[in-house]
């Protein structure tokens, strides 16, 4: 079809401009993540790890495949906030791109398989999460991405019964592990039932090629796994976020059972239900507090689709679902239901912007639940279907946007009123065709409104800190700023957070992070002091700083471009003992401590040797201040 490459190319241009148009405004953005991109810029050995730093004191709480990606960029252009955010936004093409070429495939019509892929390509692009996580440095994009890969490979895998594809998908899933560990296995439910029950080949066949996945995707995590596991310990860096120095005490407590189950869950001092702006666990969670503005848009869309899959699968007669559209629904149903259900209920900590990771079954449903719609227009349950979907879409986010106060009042109710009167016409109207596909048109443009400004805003507006936020509102006290264009210049966190977060520090588009994605920080930025980072950078020590947490040490290491020991790492990690940092010390390895540091959840298990090594420097050496900051030589 002539339309259909550039209509494609539009997509992806748009998507381009709306990720990286003027993305430098949020800076590093989360500095924690940035400074090991710096670090991996540095030493190749920082770079395998993930080290914060780079003579590879600690490792960020998280494995390090999206550091490899970040690192590369900085090693090749050069440390800056292009270098560390410009991937982020090419990952976010990359993912609009290929659920396009996923979603394409359940449609066996090539312009209506077409309009499906460009539906949930321009949903996905527009979801808020996605618009505030793929112009941002947490790990979030590389995960979208090797998912939304994996599911292109699970869906050609099904078609062909092909062991190949399939085996494809778990090497794209065990990169995902590798990305942000447990979280990355979400989907693996949704892949291997699909496989199961719809490859085009004998069962025997299926179950052998689904060991074969399972197989690859051990391997593909596995892999670095076992080379941190064999390597010695005292020959690389502490593996940050872990009690006892180990990755499978990530894999099973802090990004594991805890995320799932609270500190109950062996995670690390991980909080209570709801923490961190993720309101209380039920099924509400996703449509109310912070969740809702990201995600919940066309959730209630996705969920009507899902229903209308299940009608037209089990309806016998004319216009039965194709095999490959039986495959794709219960994929991405599989996808949202299970992810949904973890995060609704997941009582450890948990940040909105996790919810990106719904974004492309949300998108891909729409999509095809859309245009399964429109083929069945000639009957009753089609129309009613596509009158559904408008009037779900354009009332739900009537609620958001007053809920937000975003945007002129006048401007919902015309939205909803179009919305309603398309409706109408869609269900009254099938006789008259153009009729029809003008209330259709314009039902949808009215429905997708909302999330589409919202989505905008967010991406106009600049984040910093550890948990970015979807854009400011005149609804939410104390707003930054934010998308309309409220007092304070740039925003981009809500003034009020929802229940469990903490009030902002008063600088626009920031709030305290409150875990190594987000922990309890506190402090203004350190990196700001000139006359501290003029010292460091004239320290020629193995560290020029130690300071307490992994907060300050990222800041400082931006900002002078040299190595700092973050004591404690982000969450409270128990490392250094006082008699290993007196045998740095002693080593003449550290020129500087820096009294007053920020970590991340706090300091944990640490809190004693941390508290141990302040009074120990303060007891033999001799403070200073340097600037803003209370400052001992050590060599």
């Amino acid at each position: 079809m002539a339309w259909s490459r550039p209509a494609v190319a539009i997509l992806l241009v748009a998507t381009a401009i709306l990720y990286i148009w003027d993305l430098s405004a949020s800076g590093y953005a989360n500095t924690f993540y940035a400074a090991a991109a710096q670090a991996g810029g540095e030493s190749w050995k920082a770079w395998f790890f993930g080290s914060l730093d780079a003579q590879n004191f600690i490792t960020v709480d998280k494995p390090p495949a999206s550091l490899w990606v970040t690192g590369l960029s900085v090693r090749l252009f050069g440390m800056s906030s292009w270098a560390v955010l410009v991937p982020q936004a090419l990952m976010g093409v990359g993912s609009v791109g290929l659920l396009y070429l996923t979603v394409r495939r359940a449609i066996t019509d090539q312009r209506l398989a077409t309009a499906a892929g460009l539906i949930a390509g321009g949903v996905l692009a527009f979801t808020p999460a996605a618009a505030l996580m793929f112009r941002f440095n947490n790990p979030d994009a590389l995960l979208v991405l090797l998912m939304v890969a994996g599911a292109y490979c699970v869906m050609r895998a099904t078609a062909a019964g092909s062991g190949r594809w399939l085996a494809m998908a778990g090497v794209a899933l065990g990169f995902a592990f590798l990305t942000k560990m447990l979280q990355g296995l979400l989907v693996l439910p949704a892949f291997g039932l699909v496989y199961l029950l719809l490859a085009n080949t004998g069962w025997v066949r299926r179950v052998l090629h689904l060991l074969g996945a399972a197989l690859a995707l051990v391997a593909a995590a596995g892999w670095w796994v076992l080379a941190v596991a064999l390597w010695p310990a005292s020959a690389r860096p502490y593996i940050g976020g872990s009690t006892d120095n180990t990755v499978m005490d990530l894999v099973l407590g802090y990004n594991g059972l805890g995320r799932i189950f609270g500190a109950s869950g062996g995670g690390g001092g991980q909080g209570g239900a709801g923490s961190s702006f993720g309101g209380a666990t039920g099924l509400s969670r996703l449509f109310s507090s912070e969740m809702g503005y990201e995600i919940s848009w066309l959730l209630p869309v996705a969920l009507l689709v899902i229903a209308f899959g299940v009608y037209l699968a089990v309806r016998r007669g004319p216009n039965t679902l194709t095999h490959n559209t039986k495959a794709a629904l219960v994929l991405w149903s599989g996808w949202l239901v299970v992810t949904a259900l973890v995060f609704s209920y997941m009582s450890g900590t948990i940040h909105p912007y996790y919810t990106v990771a719904l974004a492309p079954a949300i998108a891909a449903l729409v999509g095809v639940g859309g245009v399964l719609a429109w083929e069945r227009r000639g009957t009753a349950i089609g129309r009613l279907m596509l009158a559904a979907m408008i009037v779900a879409a354009s009332a739900w986010s009537l609620v958001l946007l007053d809920r937000a106060d975003f945007g002129p009042v006048w401007i919902r109710w015309v939205m909803i009123s179009v919305a309603a009167v398309s409706a109408v016409a869609i269900v009254v109207g099938g006789r008259w065709r153009k009729t029809f596909a003008t209330a259709v048109l314009i039902g949808s443009l009215a429905g997708f409104g909302g999330v589409g400004t919202f989505a905008i805003a967010t991406a106009a507006t600049a984040h910093s800190g550890s948990i970015p936020t979807a854009v400011s509102s005149v609804g939410d006290s104390g707003m930054g700023g934010g998308g309309m264009g409220g007092p304070g210049g740039q925003g981009g966190t809500r003034g009020t957070p929802p229940a469990g977060g903490q009030a902002p520090t008063g600088q626009a588009g920031t709030e305290q992070p409150t875990g190594a994605d987000g922990g309890m920080g506190g402090g203004g930025d350190v990196s700001a002091n000139t006359e501290l980072t003029a010292l460091l950078e004239a320290s020629d020590a193995t560290w020029a700083a130690a300071t307490g947490g992994s907060q300050s040490a990222a800041q400082l290491e931006i900002a002078s471009g040299t190595s700092v020991m973050a004591i404690g790492g982000w969450s409270g990690d128990p490392t250094p003992t006082l008699e290993e940092f007196i045998a740095y010390v002693q080593d003449g390895k550290i020129g500087y401590y820096i009294s007053g540091g920020q970590g991340g959840g706090g300091m944990g298990g640490s809190e004693s040797s941390a508290q141990q090594i302040s009074e120990w420097v303060a007891a033999n050496y001799t403070a200073t201040t340097v600037g803003s900051s209370t400052v001992y030589k050590l060599t």
